[in-house]
């Protein structure tokens, strides 16, 4: 199998979607996030969304991704070979119960990899006054799939914050990952595949059994990033990219590790990875960055 790079810049159908405070609540508890701004609906700002909660408001595209692929030629077999790679997300302002998002979609970058070749899409969320919410651009690895040429538009993604050369680590926070957690994640924020809720799916596809969603792993490190560094502040996360490295088993538990800290003047970087219980990475290359 192999794809052409002629389909960099192809733009994807557009999606609609209302945001509902029973949606966001549910994200904040799928992740364990109990802040009052996530669900207490008395509050005279009114409440926000955790900001990862972006990927379920694109979820419905990626989910039925060749659904929103309108060229006729797209080699559509190489999506069953597809693993979730790099997350990069932009926040302008939190998302609110209430909203109207439009998201606006097309394929940035296909690019070789020595696993493949690597496919990012860029996801545009508008409000009603066409005012952006935030970007998103989702990689995905297509193992054993060759890229057809050298490749483009690696130029057009975001760029990543450099990692301290040396590495230390600042404080780091057991989190228990739940038996059920897959499955709470999968009900309450409608991100479905099942490798995460079928043992006999995972099975046959090779895996040792379940595996926790990888956004629910990075959506606890996040919510311990900003408990921890933002005193809660969702709304200062301006950015945040990270790395899937690895599995991580329900039943287990995982470490949020921050390792680096780079602040100038309100701004603050902060390098950090995951482990799982064998301690090996799950999530590394891991940038948050906080304007407070």
């Amino acid at each position: 199998m192999e794809i052409s790079s002629k389909f960099v810049g192809m733009s994807l159908k557009t999606l609609v979607s209302k945001i509902t405070w029973r949606q966001t609540m549910n994200y904040a508890a799928a992740t364990g996030d109990n802040q009052p701004l996530y669900f207490d609906d008395e509050r005279p700002e009114g409440i926000i969304a955790p900001p990862m909660f972006a990927v379920a408001v694109t979820w419905p595209i990626s989910e039925r991704i060749l659904d929103f692929i309108e060229a006729p030629d797209f080699p559509q077999e190489i999506i069953l070979t597809q693993v979730h790679y790099t997350e990069d997300l932009s926040f302008y302002r939190p998302i609110r119960p209430g909203d109207h998002l439009l998201i606006r979609g097309k394929v940035s970058a296909i690019l070789p990899h020595r696993s493949g070749t690597l496919i990012v899409l860029r996801f545009d969320v508008l409000d009603r006054e066409n005012k952006l919410v935030f970007t998103e651009h989702i990689g995905s690895l297509m193992r054993g799939v060759k890229c057809a040429d050298g490749g483009r538009g690696k130029d057009d993604l975001p760029p990543i914050p450099e990692q301290p050369k040396i590495s230390e680590t600042i404080w780091e926070v057991n989190v228990p990952v739940h038996a059920l957690a897959p499955f709470i994640y999968d009900g309450c924020t409608n991100i479905y595949f099942p490798i995460h809720t079928s043992v006999k799916f995972a099975h046959a596809v090779g895996l040792p059994g379940i595996i926790l969603q990888g956004t629910a792993t990075l959506a606890y490190a996040v919510r311990e990033l900003t408990n921890r560094e933002a005193g809660g502040r969702a709304e200062c996360l301006k950015s945040l990219h990270c790395r899937f490295a690895g599995m991580v088993r329900p039943g287990s538990d995982i470490k949020v590790r921050l390792q680096g800290r780079k602040s100038n003047n309100a701004r603050t970087q902060l390098f950090f990875t995951v482990l799982n219980a064998e301690g090996q990475k799950v999530i590394s290359d891991g940038v948050v960055i906080f304007e407070l």
